[in-house]
């Protein structure tokens, strides 16, 4: 059902909190309650208008009966209105029912009749689509209540029941008789009626009663418990479904359910009774109305406090309340006070609350219709569309856009792109521009207007370096204007940004040309801007003018220009400029060089260094660790290069190589007086001597010269050694220690000088001893193991020789080659078994033959033989 259309949204004065109504009495009050804003109404309330207006602007209505598919006002002249929902008559329906007020107003279950009683003390029934049963029953004294049967559109009694001190069912009899039947009388007026299915309940002055038609007994009496006159606070009765009752008395609530009675009864009980499940009282508050919502009460309540404005009294807004029934008391669940016209001067019995429920299946599709005698408000359970409006209201974009995802079937008034839209607005307003720019993802998407048209807007703004780094490159890809407007606003404010963007951005999207002649242009104002130079040297090599970026990014000295040489090939365009590569990151040039040692030779690269010795020793240096191939003809530079630089890599590169030039090495070392490297030439040269006495004389280092002559083991160095050591004590100290397995110690011993002084001798010629003693303990135990050895290895040659040899029928001589084993002893002869297991007749034998003839021939070495005679 759609109500939005044609009847007005509750503004603010229909629908307010409670505490908003306490706080207009003082501008305090309205100021502690802002917190009450923050939580979300369970209903939304709209007024219903168009000729429902015209209809109470010229008379009050009395009550009025709601049902799915119209409502029936009655108003204090007498008429009845058909209206829709939205307050629109139906078809020019409307009945002059009555000369005075309705009291109240039935309808059967399919909405096809309408029984109306008043004070006139008529019952009138007519049929919305049929007169056939139309009918008026004067009773002559008021009639304050009236319902029909729920199924009186096809029941052929055309029951309807009547209240005024009695309780009359009215019923149709035969030859369309009227007949009539007293249900209950004697305690009061009867001024509520509510029929459902087979049961009856009223209220009179005394209580509620309930009647079970099939049983035609009166199954309950619920007391009245309170004080209050009935004919101020009328009996709110409610049927939640076919066996639960509503009862709302002026500051009591009721909920009562119908059950069935088990077994069999000597008292001869009615087969149903009532059962009070829920009850509580309310003491702020009247009943004027009660429903249900799904397991909740909805209470339209009147507040007991009044107020008093020029000696007037004043009555406060309605409320109307969900709430959750307990027995003794409830839980309030929501609470609106409603701005009624005309409110102030309202009582309790002036309102009404009707009920009714579309799809029972839909919680939205349950209406609440709140009548007085001048407004009627509809209530219903917010829907989708409302809670995304109350979140929108309360600034909460984000969480509506939430909504509006999951519940995007369920809209009808709301779009996640206009949703969208007013988020982004409220962020513009409130100058978050990237909190802006960031939503404009989430609500257009793949839509290429709709991000043309916003990247336009910001730039009016000035405010597209929020846009930027959010703008689509590609689904969707956007007009190149879009494009270059953004590049062009950060190169006139943010150079950094725009380099950043010209390096990031596919060149596809914008015309490079056109960006190239707007960096040209800023340039001549800024001539040593470094980001607009990098930026055109960018651009440069996207159009593929590779010699201008170089020449952009050498005069930057900048790194990016190895990227560009590695991307478009350009080896053979800087084979030339190795010095300029080298001068601003020499690390990077090396290792580009050294990776592409196919595009640029080293001849070529050396021939460019030479000049400047350092970059050349970093080059070849690198170029050693790789291959120590490619620097073979280059071993002599090197020598001087490393002597220059690292002179720690000097001597292990002299031990390590032999291409460079002796001669030139030896003068190289000698003019930087470099003396290990010294050392170590003249012993590669064989001038061992003068090496020797280099460490002897210059060096003073006795290790290096025990190691020296250790190295070349020759006996002549080692008498230098000793020679050159006699004068010096700490030498022969050294010499004592180490030379014992190189040199007898006992020489020189013998030729240190007598009353020489020399430190630690004592511990020296233990040392020595202990040395010696080592030495033959070591040979004894070599002798031990070699004896245990030989005496092993002849035990397993004397049991492998004893051994015996196996000779069977099949071995012939190796010399006759007749058969060995004979079984005539006439042809036997000795046997000679060799333990390479061949065999031979003695006689066929030499008698100086000592080895295999077999064996012998074939150089397996001789072995001795073994004779076996037969």
């Amino acid at each position: 059902m759609a109500t939005s259309a044609n009847s007005d949204q509750v503004p603010e004065e229909i629908h307010k909190t409670s505490q908003e109504e306490e706080g207009e009495e003082t501008e305090s009050e309205t100021d502690s309650d802002d917190s009450e804003e923050d939580v979300e109404p369970k209903l939304r309330y709209d007024r219903v208008t168009n000729d429902l207006s015209a209809i109470l602007n010229k008379d009050c209505a009395s009550c009025m009966a709601v049902h799915s598919k119209f409502l029936a006002l009655g108003t204090h002249w007498g008429t009845i209105h058909i209206l829709d929902y939205l307050g629109n008559n139906i078809q020019g329906k409307e009945y002059q029912a009555h000369t005075t007020t309705v009291n109240q107003i039935s309808v059967d279950d399919n909405g096809d009749y309408i029984a109306s009683c008043s004070d006139d003390g008529k019952v009138n029934i007519f049929g919305l689509y049929s007169s056939e049963d139309n009918q008026v029953v004067n009773f002559d004294r008021p009639v304050k209540s009236v319902a029909l049967d729920p199924e009186f559109y096809r029941s052929s009694s055309k029951q309807f029941v009547t209240g005024d001190d009695k309780l009359i069912l009215n019923e149709r009899g035969l030859f369309r008789s009227h007949k009539t039947r007293v249900l209950h009388q004697g305690e009061g007026a009867i001024r509520q009626i509510k029929w459902k299915g087979e049961l009856i309940a009223w209220s009179n002055d005394f209580g509620v009663k309930v009647y079970d038609l099939n049983s035609r007994t009166r199954i309950t009496s619920i007391t009245k418990d309170q004080n209050h006159r009935p004919d101020l606070y009328q009996c709110n009765l409610h049927w939640q479904d076919d066996k639960r009752l509503l009862i709302g008395w002026a500051d009591t609530v009721k909920v009562c359910l119908v059950k069935d009675r088990v077994g069999q009864d000597i008292r001869d009980l009615p087969a149903r009774y009532v059962e009070i499940i829920a009850m509580f009282n309310t003491p702020e508050f009247m009943i004027c109305g009660i429903a249900s919502l799904e397991n909740h009460l909805v209470l339209l309540t009147f507040d007991k406090n009044t107020q008093q404005e020029g000696g007037k009294i004043m009555s406060s807004r309605p409320n109307l309340r969900i709430v959750d029934a307990h027995m003794e008391y409830f839980e309030e669940l929501s609470n609106d006070a409603l701005s009624i016209r005309g409110y102030q001067n309202y009582r309790c019995n002036d309102y009404h609350l009707g009920n009714m429920c579309i799809n029972e299946n839909v919680i939205e599709d349950n209406l609440f219709y709140i009548i007085s005698p001048k407004d009627v408000v509809v209530a219903r359970p917010r829907d989708q569309d409302d809670h995304i409006t109350w979140l929108i209201e309360h600034e909460d974009f984000e969480e509506a856009m939430n909504a509006a995802t999951l519940h995007s079937k369920e809209l009808k008034r709301h779009t996640f792109q206009d949703i969208g839209r007013q988020f982004l607005n409220y962020l513009i307003d409130q100058r978050r521009f990237e909190d802006a720019a960031k939503l404009c993802v989430k609500i257009f998407g793949k839509n290429k207007d709709l991000w043309e048209a916003e990247a336009y807007k910001f730039a009016r703004m000035n405010q597209l370096k929020w846009l930027a780094p959010y703008l689509p490159k590609d689904d969707p890809r956007l007009s190149p204007a879009i494009y270059e407007m953004v590049l062009n606003d950060f190169l006139h404010t943010n150079c950094k940004v725009f380099l950043q963007l010209v390096k990031e951005w596919q060149c596809t999207l914008y015309n490079i040309q056109a960006i190239i002649k707007v960096v040209i242009d800023r340039l001549d104002r800024d001539r040593n801007n470094r980001d607009l130079l990098h930026a055109l040297a960018e651009l440069h090599g996207y159009e593929r003018a590779f010699d201008k970026a170089l020449a952009i990014y050498l005069k930057l000295k900048d790194r990016d220009v190895f990227v560009l040489i590695h991307k478009h090939n350009l080896f053979e365009s800087v084979s030339d400029k190795i010095v300029q590569l080298m001068e601003f990151d020499q690390d990077a040039a090396v290792t580009m060089l050294l990776n592409n040692l196919d595009k640029i030779p080293v001849d070529k690269v050396v021939r460019q260094l030479e000049k400047r010795p350092k970059y050349l020793y970093v080059y070849l240096d690198k170029l050693a660790m790789k291959d120590q191939q490619s620097i073979k003809s280059f071993a002599t530079q090197m020598v001087k290069l490393y002597a220059e630089y690292d002179r720690p890599k000097l001597l292990p590169f002299l031990r390590g190589s032999v291409q460079y030039n002796l001669d030139m090495a030896l003068n190289e070392v000698k003019v930087r007086e470099f003396k290990p490297e010294l050392v170590f030439l003249l012993g590669r040269t064989g001038d061992m001597k003068t090496a020797l006495q280099i460490i002897v004389d210059e060096l003073h280092d006795v290790d290096q010269a025990i190691e020296f002559c250790k190295e070349h083991n020759d006996q002549e160095l080692w008498e230098d050694l000793i020679h050159y050591s006699l004068d010096k004590p700490n030498f022969i100290t050294g010499l004592l220690n180490n030379i014992g397995t190189h040199v007898d110690p006992i020489i020189l011993i013998k030729r240190i000088r007598t009353g020489m002084e020399i430190p630690e001798l004592r511990d020296s010629l233990v040392k020595i001893l202990q040395d010696y003693n080592l030495q033959i303990s070591l040979r004894e135990g070599c002798k031990k193991i070699l004896v245990a050895d030989s005496f092993g290895l002849m035990n397993r040659l004397v049991k492998t020789q004893k051994k015996a040899i196996s000779v069977d029928t099949s071995h012939v001589c190796t010399v006759c080659h007749e058969r060995i084993l004979v079984t005539e002893t006439r042809h036997a002869s000795d046997v000679i078994v060799f333990f390479c297991s061949h065999a031979a007749h003695e006689l066929c034998l030499n008698s100086t033959t000592e080895t295999c003839p077999i064996c012998t021939t074939q150089r397996r070495g001789p072995g001795r033989s073994t004779m076996i005679r037969k």
